[in-house]
């Protein structure tokens, strides 16, 4: 929770900045609410950047049949619900900085699985439930994973190996590789 706040307070500038880049791209809301699963199938409400159109969900049904990621998961590469700043956010993982507001809600811990939509949980077999014996993460080998959602089997791998590998000098390394996975996708947009 420390290094949650501390990075909350150096972020602050980055935090307005982005608020008002979706807020001049499209408007209220900023932040985008979604009821997760967490700690123990403890369901709560996960905070993100908006970087979607506000009727995202609704547009998803029409969108189905063109599923990139294996079923329950929904990703496309080139999701044309994206807002104008949108794309940027979401590939360089700012979309994410909300929710150090859940860690120290103590809901969240940097490092975990990511934490799946409720009706995505709902439809994963108990095989799954591994994923609810830890808080859930912003990051994991998940996230970091170039290929992360073309397989629910590598996926679970990789939710495993971040479970069994946790401790203090894995974690600071996973959030170095986070880190510069960021700066990469940065540089990369200039």
């Amino acid at each position: 929770m420390v290094t949650a706040a501390l990075i909350l307070i150096l972020a602050c500038p980055l935090f307005i900045i982005i608020s008002m880049m979706i807020w001049w791209s499209d408007g209220w809301p900023i932040i985008f609410c979604q009821k997760r699963i967490g700690l123990h199938q403890k369901p709560f409400f996960m905070f993100k950047f908006r970087t979607m159109v506000k009727n995202a969900d609704q547009l998803k049904a029409k969108l189905w049949s063109h599923n990139q990621a294996p079923w329950p998961m929904f990703k496309l590469d080139y999701d044309p619900r994206f807002i104008k700043f949108g794309k940027f956010l979401s590939k360089t993982g700012l979309d994410e900085l909300p929710q150090l507001f859940n860690i120290l809600k103590g809901e969240m811990s940097l490092i975990g699985p990511r934490p799946l939509p409720v009706n995505e949980v709902k439809q994963l077999p108990s095989s799954w439930n591994f994923r609810h014996l830890v808080r859930p993460g912003v990051f994991s080998e998940w996230t970091l994973a170039s290929e992360r959602h073309h397989s629910l089997t590598k996926w679970k791998r990789l939710d495993r190996r971040t479970l069994q590998r946790g401790g203090i000098s894995y974690d600071l390394n996973l959030a170095k590789q986070t880190a510069q996975k960021i700066i990469h996708s940065l540089l990369a947009h200039n």
